[in-house]
């Protein structure tokens, strides 16, 4: 094949029509490609992947072209931190009941979810004065920023009290009952050197912060007054899909303020805080035949023909998921509580409940229902925080001297979780000794804090 008439370039040389320097040019043309060639077999070659082969027995096979970068997934972020858990520990001798206050750090075990933990501080609170016997290292190393510790403070004497007066739900009859149970806090409870607060949820409108002073709490207990529905209120006020309307919004101002000062609890450390939860219970679908007669009377229709109504079988449907929203309410509370390491003493000022006012108007069998109810509602809340519940009895000076024996004489453990796992909330928590003979009292689980929107973080 020939190139007559060929008027290309070749880089330095020109071919022309005339047989000498075509000859000449097509020399070179053919050293120009033979080093192209093995320049780009020297590039293309890679001795790690590729056999050796015989150059002279195949022809160098073009380089194929780079594969696109394979873009890695995006990995997920998460927020890690690492806090100290704290629980108090009561332990007593089997025979006589006595309170140990000799335990080392040492003699205590403390398992989360089965897994033993590293204790690393132990607190000791005997008689109402408080001893370091161990304090705890700062928290494991993490990247990011790093904060520093948090200083000793001196202020650790005595015992830390929050008197919490539900007054939306206490009857105004219950009123000189309560401020005579507050004076008798302060005789039998309270002593000198104990740090307290009082907060209420209704009219009472008291609000002291954690003080000293016993004045502060002498002071308060003319303001205390109970603003609680009666049943007839209760009964001939609005209802709406979740029960009595007004009973509702009460209950949740009430949750939503104790719920409030547990958070607060929280940033107090080392300390077993010990909450006096003064009300009369909560009960979200109380007298229920009797609401039904009421709007059937209303409505100028008989009862009967009123359960009928589909409108209001669904409306009674809804109304029965109200003692499932009580449940949710306690375990939220509960649950904030035990993460402040907060111990509820629930009392109920009306004492020993034999039956019912006359002015009430209340079928027996339903009055006894709703006392049993918010009896109950107070009793769950001691016994998920370790507390007890003082609920129909009278003698109230037997359980102020037992509260305040629980909280003079404690042990606080802390310890980091070794739990890395953010989706299990609720870690179930057991703590033995190793000295026998010795009864062992602590709360059983912890749940994690809730996690926040990104935008509040």
């Amino acid at each position: 094949m020939g190139l007559t008439g060929y008027t290309g370039r070749i880089p330095g040389y020109v071919v022309k029509s005339n047989a000498a320097e075509y000859t000449f040019a097509m020399r070179n043309l053919a050293k120009f490609l033979i080093v192209g060639v093995f320049a780009v077999i020297a590039i293309a070659w890679n001795p790690a992947q590729t056999p050796i082969a015989t150059a002279q027995a195949q022809a160098p096979a073009q380089a194929p072209a780079p594969a696109p970068p394979v873009q890695a997934p995006a990995q997920p972020t998460f927020r890690v931190s690492v806090d100290l858990v704290t629980t108090d520990v009561i332990v007593r001798e089997q025979r006589s009941d006595q309170f140990v206050a000799d335990l080392k750090p040492g003699e205590f075990e403390i398992y989360e979810d089965g897994v033993k933990q590293e204790i690393v501080s132990l607190v000791l609170t005997h008689g109402g004065r408080v001893y370091n016997v161990q304090t705890p290292p700062p928290a494991p190393v993490q990247e990011g920023i790093i904060l520093p510790t948090n200083r000793p403070t001196n202020d650790a004497a005595g015992r830390v009290f929050l008197i919490f007066i539900d007054d939306l739900h206490l009857d105004f009859r219950s009123t000189p009952r309560t401020r005579e149970l507050i004076k008798k806090m302060l005789k039998l409870l309270i002593h000198e050197g104990d740090m307290f607060g009082v907060v209420t949820t209704g009219y009472s409108s008291i609000s002291e912060q954690l003080t000293y002073d016993r004045q502060v709490l002498d002071s308060a207990i003319s303001k205390v007054t109970g603003g609680g529905l009666k049943a007839k209120e209760i009964i001939e006020g609005q209802s709406g899909s979740q029960g009595p309307t007004e009973l509702r919004h009460r209950a949740h101002v009430a949750f939503s303020t104790a719920y409030d000062l547990m958070k607060n609890l929280e940033k107090l450390q080392n300390r077993r805080k010990a909450v006096i939860y003064i009300s009369s219970g909560y009960d979200f679908n109380p007298f229920e035949q009797s609401r039904l007669e009421e709007q059937a009377q209303r409505m100028h229709v008989e009862s009967s023909d009123l359960q009928n109504d589909p409108f209001y079988r669904t409306q009674q449907s809804s109304q029965m998921l109200a003692e499932s929203d009580l449940i949710r309410e306690l375990a939220e509370l509960t649950r904030a509580a035990n993460r402040a390491n907060a111990t509820l003493y629930t009392i109920d000022p009306r004492g020993l409940v034999a039956g019912q006012d006359l002015d009430d108007e209340v079928p027996t069998q339903e009055w006894n229902a709703y006392v049993r109810d918010t009896q109950d509602s107070l009793r769950v809340l001691a016994e998920e925080t370790g507390g007890i519940a003082v609920v129909n009895q009278n003698d109230f000076d037997k359980a102020l001297k037992r509260i305040d024996n629980e909280t003079s004489d404690y042990y606080v453990l802390g310890y980091y979780s070794s739990n890395p796992d953010p989706l299990r909330r609720t870690r179930k928590v057991e703590i033995k000794t190793t000295r026998t003979g010795l009864n062992v009292w602590s709360r059983g689980e912890y749940t994690l804090r809730p996690t926040q929107p990104a935008d509040q973080r």
